[in-house]
């Protein structure tokens, strides 16, 4: 799935990085403002199947990067889990998009702006790390971890299609653990959980997020 073409023919933009909908409730208000970014901050996800670790990209994503790191901070995102696996039956395989994320609408934050591909020059790539979202700008807790390159979810801000001109928010990448994003993207698949398109691509049973910490930040 190496050709945006491909990918937008194949499967409608709007049906890949969609999050999932939590039942309505209020949302908890703002945390304090978090200390300044790094340009590069590092998270580890310790899940039951193994730990992966992220590089998030501050200096070129930083609406993106410091609204993962609130949750982190909190411990919000201790005790979640990656419920969705993406399977694409084409192309060079695994081919897809592991989906995880805080679907308690009391313990979200106020939705984030969204922050394209084409302003932040960061790509849909194999490893990447992206927001989940319905419109944009209202992406909150939910993310995706792709297994293959799916640059077909880059903004193009030629295309007529507003989703496709949108695009998704990558804002980081895996840097350690993706044996680990595979296992967990390989768990067996409900035939009937799943609402819309995600019927179909639920986990059977999800992988649960054991603690969500800061590791040491690196410079570019």
């Amino acid at each position: 799935m190496m050709h945006r073409r491909f990918v937008l023919a194949a499967l409608p933009l709007a049906t890949l990085l969609v999050a999932a909908a939590p039942k309505r409730g209020a949302r908890l208000p703002a945390p304090p403002p978090p200390p300044p970014l790094a340009a590069v901050e590092r998270v580890a996800l310790v899940t039951e199947l193994g730990t992966i670790e992220l590089a998030l990209d501050g200096a070129h994503a930083p609406i993106s990067t410091a609204n993962f790191l609130r949750y982190v901070d909190v411990r919000r995102f201790d005790g979640i889990g990656f419920y969705r696996a993406m399977h694409l039956a084409w192309g060079d395989q695994p081919n897809g998009l592991l989906q995880g994320g805080l679907r308690d609408p009391r313990r979200l934050f106020a939705p984030i702006a969204h922050e394209p591909t084409s302003q932040t020059g960061l790509s849909h790539v194999a490893g990447a790390i992206s927001m989940a979202r319905n419109a944009p700008g209202t992406a909150t807790a939910d993310f995706s971890i792709l297994l293959s390159d799916m640059t077909g979810l880059d903004a193009d801000p030629k295309a007529s299609d507003p989703e496709a001109q949108a695009g998704y928010a990558v804002f980081g990448k895996v840097t350690s653990g993706m044996d680990v994003v595979r296992k967990i993207w390989d768990s067996p698949i409900s035939q009937t959980l799943g609402e819309g398109v995600m019927r179909g691509q639920m986990l059977e049973a999800p992988v649960k997020i054991l603690s969500a910490r800061r590791l040491p930040p690196l410079a570019l």
